[in-house]
């Protein structure tokens, strides 16, 4: 069992696959599980291996899931001491310590648009660890060339790339496209995504436009909630390249599970109350 484990953790690693490792580290006195008893948990609860059954591997199941969203690993203690019917608990006679340590791949940005803050944005946040896939539906821009670092390329039109793309928890999204209705077709699919994190390029106008898109949907506008609009934390950036420094920052602060409205607000503040503005 310990070796086929082992080899689930490198199939799921080669795919991509946040998961949680289940280990027991301490069983004081007489419990179910054998000393490192191990246990994979994915994002769906699918299990692999076991660290002994009943309540307390249904415990770490769901303990397991909040891990994998929080990317930080922790420790449970279970009391196998006393009995409880209505949880359908044994006795064992001791306690048992349960470390869950997440495995979460680098996260993926997803980048709508080849313009110069793009450009920037791929480059910067390439050497903050988020792998880079550019989008385009021209492939003069959509190059190697312009984009170094760029991992993969995503270059169709928008309404077919959109349809293959395939986001979830670990997915962020920046959409700086050369035209507002791309940007408006980007931000529906945004919406309808589980991804942590959507920015865009804009201003005040923009914000706008876009309240007066989601009112023409029929969509509610606390939908704009979930999108930075203009993406970045208020550093004061003008060039493209600042500018992806402000985005890279605020995305770090999603991906550190921060409150980015919060974070967002106190940078305004401090940055505003500053010499430097």
């Amino acid at each position: 069992m310990v070796e086929d484990i082992y080899e689930k953790i490198v199939t799921l690693r080669s795919k991509e696959i946040p998961f949680v490792l289940a280990t027991v580290i301490a069983r004081p006195g007489m419990t179910p599980a054998k000393d490192a008893a191990k246990m994979l948990i994915d994002e769906t609860g699918v299990l692999f291996g076991t660290i002994g059954g009943g309540s307390v591997e249904a415990e770490v199941v769901r303990e397991a899931r909040e891990v994998i969203h929080s990317g930080t690993p922790k420790i449970l203690t279970f009391d196998l001491t006393r009995n409880d019917p209505e949880e359908n608990t044994f006795v064992c006679g001791g306690n048992m310590e349960v470390y869950l340590e997440p495995t979460t791949p680098n996260p993926t940005l997803y980048i709508f648009g080849t313009g110069n803050v793009g450009k920037a944005l791929a480059n910067v946040a390439a050497f903050a660890g988020f792998r880079v896939v550019v989008v385009d539906d021209r492939d003069k821009y959509a190059t190697a060339e312009r984009f170094p670092q760029a991992d993969a390329f995503c270059i169709d039109s928008y309404e077919n790339t959109l349809n293959k793309l395939k986001m979830n928890n670990n997915s962020y999204i920046f959409i700086s496209t050369r035209e507002h209705h791309i940007d408006e077709i980007c931000l529906r699919y945004a919406l309808n995504s589980s991804a942590r994190y959507i920015g865009m390029l804009g201003n005040r106008k923009k914000v706008k436009l876009l309240e007066d898109y989601l009112m023409a949907e029929g969509r509610d506008l606390s939908e704009l909630k979930r999108v930075s609009v203009p993406g970045g934390l208020d550093l004061g950036a003008e060039s493209p390249e600042e500018i992806a420094i402000s985005i890279t920052a605020e995305m770090i602060t999603a991906r550190k599970n921060r409150d980015v409205a919060l974070v967002k607000d106190a940078v305004h503040t401090a940055v505003s109350d500053s010499d430097f503005r």
